[in-house]
């Protein structure tokens, strides 16, 4: 007897996705932070420590004068140490992530109300009308409106199909959402991680500034004692706990834009997992 081979079978072929992986760089998660070092050296070095700004400049010390005298409150942000330029380096990565992130999830959060543009899906799906519910994800330009073309236009073809039965379409067109939701949610949550971690490590940073200050402060007060020594104490803590302040209040500001942030990611999965169960239902009471 003649071998037969095997072909692929129909539903084989109808089961392919259309989804296809959008190609996007993340350059700035490297970048960013090695420039926002840079710069917060150089805001410490040649804008704090400009030597206008003292009364006793150290014009001969290079990579780290050691001026005296400021002549302003925010310069004594200087003489906090070589911490300052990684605090002021901390604080320019939280808003340069905090710019990136209001921009990607303001584009993925699209145009209009999300739980509005699903109502008025759901009523062009009642009403047989599919083109019209892709319309609606066209202007809606988000990810939720992504997802939901994706699984848009796998309802549309399995309308068609005839080969499979009613929950195996069903199940077909959910693996589309699926398969949408997972190219939409990971550029939502992508460096979110440079603003929990810079909540964690700025205040231990900080610290770490005002703590060596401190030492240094308590070591000259040891070697010359007398009421010089204590001017000078008191004169060093007060420029350590810049380096406290510095730290804290780059921490908060990374942990509020975090939440708020993770919050609005939070309302657009819902919006994605809702669009999901908006299809199946409708397939499976539509088309049974």
């Amino acid at each position: 007897m003649a071998e037969t081979k095997p072909t692929a079978t129909a539903p084989a072929a109808k089961s392919s996705t259309s989804v296809q992986p959008k190609k996007r760089g993340n350059s700035i998660s490297w970048v960013a932070p090695v420039l926002c070092i840079v710069a917060g050296y150089v805001i410490w070095r040649f804008v704090l420590g400009n030597p206008s700004n003292f009364a006793k400049p150290d014009l001969a010390g290079g990579f780290w004068p050691h001026h005296q005298g400021p002549k302003s409150g925010i310069v004594k942000m200087y003489e906090g140490g070589i911490i300052v330029p990684l605090l002021i380096a901390c604080l320019l990565t939280v808003i340069t992530f905090v710019i990136e992130r209001l921009l990607t999830i303001t584009k993925a959060t699209g145009k209009g109300n999300i739980a509005e543009f699903i109502r008025k899906v759901q009523y062009h799906l009642a009403n047989k009308n599919v083109d019209q519910a892709i319309a609606e994800c066209d202007k809606q330009q988000g990810s939720v409106g992504n997802v939901m073309k994706a699984g848009l236009r796998k309802y549309k073809e399995m309308i068609s199909v005839t080969e499979l039965d009613t929950e195996q379409k069903v199940l077909a067109i959910q693996k589309e959402v699926e398969e949408a939701t997972a190219l939409e949610l990971p550029m939502l949550e992508k460096n979110l991680v440079f603003l929990s971690t810079i909540a964690s490590v700025a205040t231990l940073i900080g610290l770490l500034g005002t703590v060596i200050g401190m030492i240094t402060s308590f070591s000259a007060l040891g070697a010359e004692g007398g009421g010089g020594a204590a001017a000078e104490l008191s004169r060093g803590i007060s420029e350590a706990l810049y380096n406290t302040a510095l730290g804290i209040g780059t921490s908060a500001l990374a942990i509020i834009m975090y939440n708020i942030f993770t919050t609005k990611i939070d309302a657009i999965t819902y919006g994605i997992d809702e669009s999901g169960f908006t299809l199946t239902q409708s397939f499976a009471s539509l088309y049974k």
